[in-house]
């Protein structure tokens, strides 16, 4: 059986990755099995100089699913290059470095430099809800996203895949925003903007008042958010939200996804993107596929 797909110009041994801010830098989960199992590893996401993140508490549960707002804390890029980057280079996989940033020139800075490391590809973050300025502020208009990515374009030669909002009227316009400056993919979806409030504080769970809602909740949205795009778009689609197995991976690929990323589902089990993998690798044999590539975008 063949599962190798290209992602944006990255050829993944398999379309399994995880979600951005969810696994770290890999050395956490290495502890439980080896990173060359999986396609790909996308970083926390990294910005220019080392941030902080919001005040805790930062995260929480809620029905099948949970709730962040982290804020994008980092070491920074400079941090990463020299003791992150080597360790993932010990791994037979691709590393996708997620870029976050406040400003359009700060998202260029930032990306100079990822275009001089032995990375594999960059996802543009445009979407995290947990931070005052960039990414949202970018990445819930067409122009927004237009502007960003085509000034990223400029300074970056390796694939560049951007990831997008679900806070959005229109997902499929937004994409095409992607498509319009020249990026290589796009990723899909992040984390839904949620609440929840302590009814005996009488006050916001988190400090930040809301959060990113993930996990098996928001599986349903995110397949539509993913099968609209595929159908608005031709370049390559990572999708993700909610996806703890391999059915709900190959769901998102019949919709049109090229890959898929385990995100909260790494909290519930540290195992969930592997057994992605082998779920994937039964359903191909089960059904008889002799290529993973048969299947993405079927559903029209």
């Amino acid at each position: 059986m063949n599962t190798k797909v290209n992602l944006a110009g990255i050829e993944m041994k398999n379309p399994v990755t995880v979600a951005s801010g969810t696994f770290g830098y890999g050395r956490e989960i290495s502890q439980f099995f080896d990173l060359s199992k999986l396609g790909a590893v996308i970083t926390k996401g990294t910005s220019l100089r080392p941030k902080n993140g919001n005040k805790p508490p930062r995260v929480c549960e809620t029905a099948s699913g949970m709730l962040n707002a982290i804020g994008l804390q980092n070491p920074g890029v400079e941090y990463f290059a020299q003791n992150d980057l080597p360790f993932l280079r010990k791994y037979d996989t691709k590393i996708i470095v997620n870029a976050c940033g406040s400003s359009i020139d700060e998202y260029v800075e930032l990306c100079k430099i990822l275009n001089t490391l032995d990375i594999d590809g960059v996802e543009l973050n445009l979407s995290c809800p947990n931070v005052k300025e960039g990414c949202m502020a970018f990445g819930n208009s067409y122009d927004g996203v237009k502007r960003v990515t085509t000034e990223v374009r400029k300074v970056l030669d390796k694939p560049l895949i951007v990831k997008l909002t679900p806070n959005v009227t229109n997902i499929a316009e937004i994409a095409k925003a992607v498509e319009d400056a020249g990026a290589d993919g796009v990723s899909l979806i992040n984390t839904l903007l949620a609440m929840k409030i302590d009814i005996y504080k009488k006050a916001p769970v988190l400090a930040n008042k809301t959060g990113g809602l993930s996990g098996p909740a928001i599986k349903p949205v995110a397949v539509r958010m993913v099968w609209q795009v595929a159908q608005a778009v031709n370049i390559p689609i990572l999708g993700m939200g909610g996806i703890i197995n391999g059915e709900d991976a190959i769901e998102f690929m019949l919709a049109g996804a090229t890959a898929v990323s385990i995100g909260a589902g790494n909290f519930i089990d540290p195992y969930t993107s592997v057994k992605t993998v082998e779920g994937i690798e039964e359903y191909m044999k089960n059904q008889k596929i002799d290529d993973i590539n048969q299947i993405i975008g079927v559903v029209k």
